[in-house]
């Protein structure tokens, strides 16, 4: 099946790229014409996802962008991979779904297949979606289209996270809906992991991110307590993850970023009102989460303390922008938070990381466009008179920040077989 993929981003840019590697025609579709003309220039915008694997798919034929939707009504597949935020009260914002939807309904074609990958609440895909890709087209799911909804599980930066070989959650809106779903997505990845319903899908992805979050929390927590009893989180979940059943580990940080865990779970705490349910454990962990920037705050007062110092007046950097090691996405990341913060306090505030010179334009944190990484040499690192380590690139060399910085805030546990002197580095 020719397919289009709506969305050119983390998820839907490898997406493209394993179908048009496995023999598939693809049309890449996105309202942004400068990512269309750089993947029809065979260059990828993303820093993880090679360039060389962007030009092989657009030389072998397979694979074209463009910001035409009406040319969905060349393909017999959709698959619709945009952003699904929360807005400003921190409620699901589905817009950019049904833009799509609206965008591609008047070109759909009979018998073809609409699958929805962008993370959302249970009913998105049966209601909201299929009421605008009927109303559009004047099709009807089930009947005269197939209608489906298959989570994205993308990992960023891992190099063993490969599209093909990730087990494909798929639920269909009617049986014939799954069939061809499964059909379609069994072109490019190996295992089907077929549900129910659509809201099955749905809500299996909104699980997984839960879990995450919720434990996620949990070490969070831990790591304050353990901090105040002079014990080392790092330590213990090194030592418990040797139990071979019944444990999994899970690393505490300054907070969480990324477009999945510290956005998911609140779907559900948002939907779940609907039923008169509360989702008080999402909410608490979500609480426990939330709070980490300031207990990093602290550790950084604690650091310039030690040198008769107040953050009012300081210097401090912040490590990694990026919301994960060796990647360039820094959607939702806590280092903004951190750098907001401080500079609320009256810090004058920098950043460094090797993944993103230049901090894009962003819907949250806009006042921070157009900065630009500091340059990683002595005479700049010796300016500063703290450091946080808010994410651990793996290019970032750490013996050279002990040996140029004065004291070290490290929430990653970075600094670990790192000779450094006494006292300079402080855990949070």
């Amino acid at each position: 099946m020719k397919t289009a993929i709506i969305g050119l981003g983390y998820v839907g840019l490898p997406l493209s790229i394993q179908f048009a590697k496995s023999g598939v025609d693809v049309l890449g579709m996105d309202i942004d014409p400068k990512k269309t003309e750089c993947l029809n220039r065979g260059e990828s915008y993303i820093k993880h996802i090679g360039s060389t694997a962007v030009s092989e798919i657009v030389d072998s034929g397979r694979f074209e962008a463009t910001t035409d939707f009406a040319r969905v009504s060349e393909c017999e597949a959709a698959i619709i991979c945009v952003p699904t935020p929360l807005n400003k009260n921190r409620e699901p914002d589905i817009s950019y779904v049904l833009k799509s939807a609206e965008a591609i309904a008047p070109h759909l074609k009979a018998g073809s297949i609409v699958v929805l990958e962008s993370t959302t609440y249970p009913g998105t895909t049966d209601t909201e979606l299929r009421e605008a890709l009927e109303s559009g087209s004047g099709l009807v799911a089930g009947l005269d289209f197939h209608l489906a909804f298959s989570p994205e599980r993308e990992d960023p930066g891992n190099p063993d996270s490969k599209v093909a070989i990730i087990p494909k959650v798929v639920g269909g809106f009617t049986p014939a809906c799954l069939e061809k779903a499964i059909v379609l997505y069994s072109q490019a990845i190996q295992t089907m992991v077929p549900v129910t319903t659509c809201r099955a899908a749905e809500a299996t992805k909104l699980t997984e991110n839960i879990f995450r979050s919720v434990n996620i929390a949990l070490v969070n927590e831990l790591k304050v307590i353990f901090d105040a009893m002079d014990i080392d989180i790092w330590e213990v979940i090194n030592a418990a993850k040797t139990k071979p059943f019944g444990f999994m580990p899970f690393y505490p940080g300054p907070g969480l970023g990324g477009h999945c865990i510290p956005i998911d779970p609140f779907y559900l705490t948002w939907k779940a009102r609907e039923f008169e349910h509360n989702t008080r454990f999402i909410e608490l962990a979500g609480e426990i989460n939330t709070a980490m920037p300031d207990y990093v705050i602290g550790k950084v007062s604690d650091s310039l303390n030690a040198q008769k110092k107040s953050i009012n007046g300081s210097r401090v950097l912040v490590i990694g922008l990026a919301y994960k090691p060796n990647v360039d996405d820094d959607r939702e990341s806590p280092s903004y938070i951190l750098l907001e913060k401080l500079q609320a306090k009256g810090a004058e505030v920098a950043y460094y990381d090797p993944h993103v010179q230049v901090i894009p334009m962003t819907r949250e944190h806009a006042q921070w466009a157009g900065t630009k990484s500091i340059t990683w040499d002595k005479r700049s690192l010796e300016s500063f008179d703290t450091v946080v380590i808010s994410t651990s690139h793996d290019a970032v060399d750490y013996l050279q920040l002990a040996n140029w910085c004065p004291s070290i805030v490290d929430t990653r546990n970075a600094m670990t077989g790192v000779e450094v002197r006494s006292g300079q580095v402080i855990k949070a």
